[in-house]
């Protein structure tokens, strides 16, 4: 019997559903595997013990026979597939426990496994956004916001762009067809912020962060 641990959203990645008006052009998640590889950077990892293998049996091969040099060494390989199926594992949960919503007013993001934010991000509090293509059609969509950050590096992590630590931006990470993504959000928010020029003035929605 399947469970479903977000069963109490309204709307699958929404904490509740959208106001009158509001419609979801796109949502969709982050490829897990292209998210291990450049957020967790396991072939970096799987490369060091790779290293501490052959270093070891190169240190030991000239003291004994290569079969015993062989097995000596064989416990940096051994922690070497561990270590990657365990990031594999968290890759994987991270992707599945993340929706990306794109709606006509705001791109909200429901990121964190033990810990679930769910973050909405008014596209009149969006200064710009960057797309960062990878092979196979995946890429990443990094939101500079208007406003100083309320929230953290460590808590958006890994959908948050690489060594931006004082000002964290918020991104969509490692998506399918992000240059047609990316297309979504640029006219979205182009006609957001026309309606908002020609509406009467009211007091703008800031950017909220719902933990849960």
């Amino acid at each position: 019997m399947s469970q479903d641990d977000f069963a109490f959203e309204p709307i699958r990645g929404l904490p509740e559903r959208p106001p009158e008006g509001e419609i979801i052009l796109w949502q969709g998640q982050p490829n897990w595997l292209r998210l291990t590889v450049e957020s967790l950077n396991v072939w970096w990892v799987l490369g060091y013990f790779i290293f501490l293998f052959v270093w070891r049996f190169i240190s030991v091969s000239d003291l004994m026979p290569i079969g015993q040099a062989l097995l000596v060494s064989f416990p940096f390989l051994a922690l070497a597939m561990i270590v990657t199926l365990l990031l594999m594992l968290v890759g994987y949960i991270l992707a599945r426990t993340t929706v990306y919503t794109i709606t006509n007013k705001r791109v909200v993001m429901r990121i964190g496994a033990a810990l679930t934010v769910t973050l909405n991000i008014p596209f009149t509090e969006i200064e710009n956004a960057a797309i960062a293509s990878s092979s196979g059609n995946f890429g990443s969509i990094a939101i500079d916001t208007k406003q100083d950050a309320k929230f953290s590096f460590l808590i958006l992590w890994p959908h948050v762009r690489s060594w931006h630590f004082k000002k964290p931006k918020p991104s969509l990470r490692c998506i399918p067809d992000a240059p047609e993504v990316a297309e979504i959000l640029a006219n979205a928010a182009k006609a957001r912020l026309i309606e908002e020029k020609d509406s009467p003035k009211k007091k703008p929605q800031g950017i909220e962060a719902v933990v849960s």
